[in-house]
C-alpha cells in the first residue's frame, strides 16, 4: 500500500510502522530517497517505496536517543522512536544525525510476490484486500493478457472454480457477478459487483489464486 500511495504524495518525511519485530534486535532506519525520507523498522516495509522514488540516497540506523521519547516502550516504537525522529527530521534535523550510515544493500528486502504462468493459467499472490472485499493480486494486466490471451471486456475467466468476466470496472458485470479488472495501481484485481470477493473466494493476503480461461 505504501509503494502504491507514495508516487501521489508530496515530498516529505514519512513514518510507516508494521513491526512484528518491535523490541527485538531489528533496526530502526531513516532512508532518504528523492526529496523524501522514510522512517520505520528495517524489515522490508520501506524499501519498495524508496525504490519507487529512485532508490536510497542514504540510509541510517536510528540510534540517537536524544531524538526519541524516553523511556522507550519495548512494544511502541512508533510512538517513542519513529514519530519523534520523523518530527525532528521534518523540522530540519539532518538525516545524518539519527545514527550511523548503513550501506543500502544491507537493508532488509521483502521477497517479490509470486506470479507464475504455466499450462493451468496464471497463479498470482494476493497482496491486499480492501474493506469492500475487493482482492488485489500481484499480477499486472500485461501478465494476465499474455497468460490467458484475454483482450476485450466480457471474456470469460475462471478464478479458482468461480466464473468471472474480464472487465474495466465493477459495473462491467451485473449485480452479484464477478469481474476481473486492472485496478488503479495497474494490478489485476477481482471484485463482486455489490458483493464481497474475499468471502466468495475464501481469499486471504499472501495466498495464491489461479486465473484461467473459462
Amino acid at each position: 500500500m505504501l509503494v502504491q500511495a507514495v508516487q501521489y504524495l508530496p515530498d516529505g518525511v514519512y513514518v510507516a510502522v508494521v513491526d512484528p519485530g518491535v523490541g527485538t534486535s531489528r533496526r530502526g532506519v531513516a532512508i532518504s530517497a528523492g526529496h523524501s525520507i522514510f522512517v520505520g523498522p528495517d524489515n522490508g516495509l520501506l524499501v519498495w517505496a524508496v525504490n519507487a522514488l529512485g532508490g536510497p540516497a542514504g540510509a541510517y540506523e536510528i540510534t540517537n536517543h536524544h531524538l526519541m521519547i524516553t523511556p522507550i516502550s519495548s512494544t511502541f516504537h512508533g510512538r517513542d522512536v519513529f514519530s519523534p525522529v520523523a518530527a525532528r527530521l521534518a523540522t530540519g534535523t539532518p538525516a545524518t544525525a539519527v545514527g550511523p550510515r548503513i550501506a543500502p544493500e544491507e537493508l532488509v528486502m521483502l521477497r517479490d510476490p509470486v506470479v507464475q504462468v504455466d499450462a493451468a493459467g496464471l497463479h498470482a499472490e494476493i497482496i491486499s484486500i480492501d474493506g469492500y472485499g475487493n482482492v488485489q493480486t500481484a499480477a499486472t494486466a500485461t501478465q494476465l493478457r499474455s497468460a490467458l490471451r484475454v483482450r476485450t471486456a466480457g471474456e470469460p475467466i475462471l478464478v479458482g472454480t468461480v466464473k468471472a468476466s474480464y472487465g474495466e470496472t465493477f459495473g462491467s458485470v451485473a449485480q452479484g457477478e464477478v469481474v476481473v479488472f486492472e485496478d488503479s495501481a495497474g494490478l489485476i484485481a477481482i471484485a463482486v459487483n455489490g458483493g464481497d470477493a474475499r468471502a466468495l473466494l475464501g481469499a486471504e493476503p499472501g495466498s495464491l489464486i489461479r486465473l484461467r480461461r473459462g
